[in-house]
């Protein structure tokens, strides 16, 4: 049996090691990851965007995003999904990322 919420957490804290490569902050913190549903058998489903739909490395963050993950002993397989609806805007940064960037 899975503890989902554990592997959640560590999904999560796997994705904090993956950054954004043009504003140079984590794609957790950014607020680009908007579901992680895991299943009994291991198999983990992402649903992210990005800052820009015309994002030249959109290939390179989800790449490294299924390596990160895959990493995680628990998880069996990884599917990335990029979706552009809600469009991502700095309102879904958390309140450390907005701070290091200076958005008020």
């Amino acid at each position: 049996m899975i503890d989902k919420e554990k592997m959640r957490e560590k999904i999560i804290e796997s994705l904090k090691g993956v950054y954004d490569p043009e504003i140079g902050l984590d794609i957790v913190n950014l607020g680009l990851i908007y579901d992680i549903d895991i299943s009994e058998d291991g198999k983990v489903d992402i649903k992210m965007t990005l800052t820009t739909p015309g994002c030249p490395l959109a290939g390179s963050v989800e790449e490294a995003v299924k390596a990160v993950v895959s990493a995680i002993d628990e998880v069996k397989d990884v599917n990335v999904e990029l979706v552009w609806d809600p469009p991502w805007n700095p309102s879904m940064m958390s309140e450390e990322a907005k701070q290091i960037l200076g958005i008020e």
